[in-house]
Parts: structure tokens; sequence; C-alpha cells
């Protein structure tokens, strides 16, 4: 069910089509009232090195390679886009195409996975937002050779073909390898929905593409006819994509006159508000929205907007951090630069983007893992709040600024079960594997079920399926630590179970198993029992942000 939407906003189009459409020429942007010292400069350089250099320069090639590093001197989200590699650089939010399904990003010569595309290749071999690709197949992608095209020229192929990656994990003091069988990956929006209960309905969306806020609305919908009264949100892992998405998904909870997002830029052009035209058919329900470390962009969007109009809660761990803009303005030649224009606003007039120096990428990219060592993940207290980043939603409640979405509800990493051992046949990818295999011996009985209930009831019994993997790993090398293994047992049943549910019912089902044990989802099913998330009292609506509090 697709439906036409109203929106009452000042916007640019480019802006919401986040940059997709272009036809603006750069030298626009570049130098300003200097700009003729400068291209003077360049054109005696560029000269020199072609008639006076000691060797022969394919001058092309040096002129391809110097625009990279250019935009590289900029925020860590400006970039300079081949004309080569356009195409596939824009599929992710486009199509469906046949490769190992990762997002990744090229920091500091190293190419970085921000996403593995759930149900993907990648995914059920065991690749994690935050691998480092070292190499594919006998090629390294480091250095020099870390670049996009060697990326994509090893990364997607034929449907059905192979591809050896060598990564490192921060778990792991050494390099790991998976062979990854590449298949088609597709691009959809929301990989799981279902009734958590008998009033509350659970969505997962992974990514904000072209058909996200349809996706999105036809799931709500569904679970309504299902009964759903309250609903959770999960955005964890979600890296965002088109703006106009998480505005429309805002859209659904929020009353007339309600503010989404605002943007400021240098330019008057790229100033810009969005307003909700007219109560969202899901107004009066309560909602919780998840987010951790990996949720950015258009994920920070949706979540400023249900936080700051005290619309839900906002449960999990600090956001990403990014609330840059770019417009993506193709060259003459068919290449593209993806350029940042302006920052964006939550209603109450924050800036959610994290520190950054102007060509300091490597900072910028360690930022999670700094988080890690200072304990962020498993302690509220080593959030630093930024006391001169306090903001007030629309009924009062303190928020922050300065760097990600503040949860209103922080639940902290798991670390129960996490044991050397469990990490261990993590890093070696055994449990898929294993997992794999159990569901091949019991295909025939297990692909009767029709529901979870039924698949649960016709799986091993726990103790059976646990002792066939522990003597699994251990044919494969990592033997049998029982006093560990006890204390993993619940976290590495789950991760089975949900891999074969996988496999017989598919992705949603895996989602489903392993939330049934997500302390996440579970502290906001319990808000939302317990009618904790923020009453929903019509406020007056604001023509602009509200007042910053210090």
């Amino acid at each position: 069910m697709i439906r036409q939407r109203k929106w009452s906003m000042v916007v640019m189009p480019i802006l919401f089509a986040v940059g997709l459409a272009g036809g603006i020429f750069i030298g626009k942007y570049m130098f300003q009232s200097s700009r003729s010292v400068h291209e003077d400069k360049l054109r005696i350089i560029m000269e020199m090195i072609d008639q006076e250099y000691v060797d022969d320069v394919d001058m092309d090639s040096l002129m391809e390679g110097l625009y990279p590093k250019l935009l590289e001197l900029l925020d860590p989200h400006s970039a300079y886009i081949p004309a080569s590699e356009l195409q596939v650089v824009n599929d992710d939010l486009e199509g469906s195409f046949s490769g190992v399904g990762v997002s990744f990003q090229i920091m500091n010569d190293t190419v970085t996975v921000i996403e593995v595309v759930a149900g993907g290749p990648s995914e059920k071999v065991g690749l994690q937002a935050g691998d480092k690709i070292l190499r594919a197949d006998t090629l390294s992608l480091t250095g020099a050779n870390a670049t996009n095209e060697n990326v994509y020229k090893h990364l997607r192929g034929p449907k059905g073909s192979k591809v050896v990656l060598e990564i490192l994990r921060s778990t792991s003091s050494k390099p790991l390898k998976y062979e990854i069988v590449r298949g088609d990956v597709p691009v959809h929006s929301v990989d799981a929905m279902y009734a958590l209960d008998d009033k509350t309905g659970y969505i997962r969306v992974s990514k904000f593409a072209r058909t996200t806020a349809d996706e999105f609305h036809n799931a709500l919908l569904t679970l309504k006819l299902q009964g759903a009264e309250k609903y959770i949100i999960d955005l964890r892992g979600n890296s965002g994509g088109f703006m106009d998405q998480a505005i429309q998904m805002a859209q659904e909870f929020l009353h007339k006159g309600d503010m989404i997002v605002y943007t400021k830029g240098k330019m008057p052009e790229y100033d810009s508000m969005a307003i909700a035209s007219d109560d969202g058919p899901f107004v009066d329900n309560e909602l919780v929205v998840l987010t951790d470390d990996y949720s950015a962009s258009a994920s920070e969007i949706f979540a400023g907007a249900i936080q700051d109009n005290d619309r839900g809660l906002v449960v999990g761990r600090r956001s990403f951090g990014k609330g840059l803009v770019q417009t993506q303005t193709m060259l003459p030649d068919s290449s593209a630069i993806r350029l940042t224009i302006a920052r964006y606003y939550t209603p109450s007039g924050r800036s959610i983007q994290k520190d950054y120096k102007l060509g300091g990428i490597l900072e910028y990219e360690s930022d999670i893992t700094e988080r890690f060592k200072r304990g962020e993940i498993y302690n509220s207290d080593s959030i630093k709040f930024d006391k001169n980043q306090i903001f007030k939603t629309i009924q009062g409640r303190t928020v922050y600024g300065g760097g990600g979405i503040m949860p209103d509800v922080f639940v902290p990493g798991d670390t129960i079960g996490m044991t050397s051992y469990y990490i261990q046949v993590v890093n070696s990818g055994l449990i898929q594997k294993y997992a794999y295999q159990v569901a091949n011996n019991y295909r025939d009985v297990l692909k009767n079920a029709k529901t979870l209930e039924q698949f649960k009831k016709l799986l091993p019994r726990d103790n059976t399926l646990l002792e066939g993997f522990v003597e699994y790993a251990a044919a494969h090398g990592v033997p049998a630590r029982w006093y560990y293994i006890r204390k993993s047992q619940s976290l590495i049943l789950s991760q089975l179970k949900g891999v074969i549910a996988r496999d017989i019912l598919g992705y949603p089902a895996f989602i489903q198993m392993l939330n049934e044990s997500d302390p996440v989802v579970l502290k906001a099913a319990e808000l939302l029992r317990n009618g904790e998330s923020p009453t929903v009292i019509k406020a007056p609506a604001t023509s602009g942000p509200q007042k910053k509090k210090k």
C-alpha cells in the first residue's frame, strides 16, 4: 500500500535528495576572490610537470589523484567520485546488485566496513561493522591499493563466485579470513517487522533508501491490523541515506506544526526547514527508538525529531554524530563530488555533528574505538556531556548536543557471556558454519514450521545443540573450555538458533530470535508496558527552533 503525502516545508529539492541531483559547477565554490591566483599557480605547476619533469607522467591520472586529496582536506564526508565509480557508488540506495553485501568507507588508506547488509552474503558468514578489509583474494586493499575502484572490482562480481577477505577486527590480535560466496544484494530497508506482544509492534529499518518511507508505512499498517498500539523502531546499525525518507517517517508520529529538522549553510539557498503539515496517522501511538554507535545521519534526524517533540523515548547508546549535509554535483566528465554544504539541526536547535578537524580523517575514524576505550559503551557514567550544549524539548526535558543523539534511557553493551571462547568462535565464523550444518541435517523437519514458536519446538534440545557445537568447534581448532562455555551458553545458543531460523524461515526470523534475549529490545518493551514514554501532549506549534538553555 502506498499513499500520497503532503508536506509543508521550506526546502530546496537538492537537499532532500541528499544531493543526487547535480548541475552546479564546482568552480562556483572554489577560491572566490583569489581564484585566479590559485588557477595560475596550478596551471604553472601542471605545465612544469608535463614539460620539465624527468619522468613521463600521465597528466590525466595525476589530476585524478589530486581531486580526492583536495576533498580529503575538508570534512570527513566530502569526497570525489571518479566517473568510473559513480554508478556503483549510487547503486546501494537505488537498486540491487551482486556482491558480498557491505557498505564501506575508505579512511586513512584503510577500507572500513560501515554496514553489513542484512541477509546478504557477508552477514551470513559473520562480517561486522567496523571490520577493516586488508585483502581480497591475493590483492592487498591497504595503502595505495585502498581505492574505490579496487574495492568494487573485487567485492562485487558474478552471483555464485567466491572471494576470500582478510579482515582486521578489534577483538582479534590476528587477521581473520572469510570465504564469501557473492550473491544478490537487494536494497530494501525494513529488514524485519513482527508483533512483539499483543499490543507492541517491532520494526527494524537498516537504511534510508528510495522506498524506505513507503516500506515503513506499510509495516506500520500491517502491525496495526495485527493489534499493535505501541511501536519499537530499531535504527541500530543504520548509517543513514536519503534525508527525505527520514522526514516522511517522522511525519507518521508527529502533530501538525511539529518541526522535524532544519538546515543552515553558508549560502541562503541551503537554509531549509521541514515541518509536519498534518497530524500523522500514528500520532497517538507510543513508541521507542533504538540507537547505537552506528546509527547515523538520517537515523539521527528521525531519532532527534521524536525525542525533541516528546513523542517517544530514545533507548540504547549514543548515536554516531553525523550532522552534515552533502550535495552530489556532476562534473563535466561525468565524475562527481559530494560536498558538505550545510549542517542539520534537530527541533530543539541541536547540531549533533561530533567534533572534527579539517583533514582529520584518522581522528574522526577512531572516535568509536575511543568510546570503547573510555568505557562509554558499557557505562553511562563514562559519557561526557558538553555543559555548553544543553537544550530543552517541547515539554522541557533536557537533551544534549555536541556529538550524536544521547539516549533517554542508556542500555550498556551486553558483556554477559562475552568470554574469550565466545569471541574466538565468533571470529572464526564457526557459529554460522555449524548452524548451516544443523539446518541442512534437520531441514525436512524444520521446514514444516509455519511460525517461530513451532520452529523452536522442532529444534534439537539446548544441550544437544550446545554439545554438538562444542565438538564441531574443537574439530576446527577451538578447544573446549567448559568454564567459559557455560558462561557464554545463552549467547551461543541464541546465535545458533537465530542463524538456523534465518536459513529455514528467512531473515526476519533471525532478528526475532535474537531479540528474545536482546537487552535493548527487552528494555524498550518494558518501558512501553509501564507507560514510561513521554505523554503525548500537543504543545503550541513553533516556527523555529526552541531556545537554547545554558
